[in-house]
């Protein structure tokens, strides 16, 4: 073997090695990447739940659920909805990972959704009167996520789920009990 032939060879090997290194730091830079948008998605959660569960938000959910419940008068303020379209927006932008918005807000996005689509449509009704097509369409996108991970992560359970309206209503109900508690 000719010295040329070893120097070719070392130059392959170190071009070689030079791209093990590049594909290894890109790999490393995506897994660090990925596991710091875990903790930033997980921690913004914990603080969005931390404003869910303050005390004047629990005594918004509780006067909207109870409004929901039995619509009487003009509905109030809408801190519920719109926290929902808060959370729904930074899901669909991918800020905060849907499995986890799921496992905290799932059950409470779908009470409040069904409770504003039926049996009286007060989504559509807003969209009309304030003409504003989009309005809570994040809350729309992010209900409709909820139900599709529902189906995925429930395939197979042999869970009779109570109707969407019942189930609605439970959580609802508890909502305003919830709040009669720590008043």
């Amino acid at each position: 073997m000719a010295f040329g032939d070893d120097l070719v060879n070392l130059a392959v090997w170190g071009l070689v090695g030079t791209w093990a290194l590049v594909v290894g730091t890109l790999v490393l830079s995506w897994w660090q990447t990925r596991s710091a948008r875990h903790l930033n998605s997980a921690n913004a959660i914990l603080q969005m739940r931390d404003r869910f569960d303050s005390k004047e938000m629990r005594r918004a959910r509780a006067q909207f659920a109870g409004w929901l419940l039995n619509p009487e008068g003009d509905y109030p303020h809408l801190e519920v909805p719109r926290i929902f379209e808060m959370i729904g927006g930074l899901a669909h932008e991918g800020v905060l990972e849907e499995r986890m918005v799921w496992a905290s807000f799932g059950g409470f996005v779908t009470a409040y959704y069904t409770r504003l689509r039926q049996p009286v449509d007060y989504l559509a009704q807003w969209r009309t009167a304030w003409r504003d097509p989009l309005i809570f369409g994040q809350f729309e996108w992010l209900y409709h996520r909820i139900q599709r991970l529902d189906r995925k992560i429930y395939r197979g359970v042999s869970v009779v789920p109570l109707p969407a309206d019942e189930e609605a209503n439970l959580i609802l109900r508890g909502e305003v009990r919830s709040h009669e508690s720590i008043v």
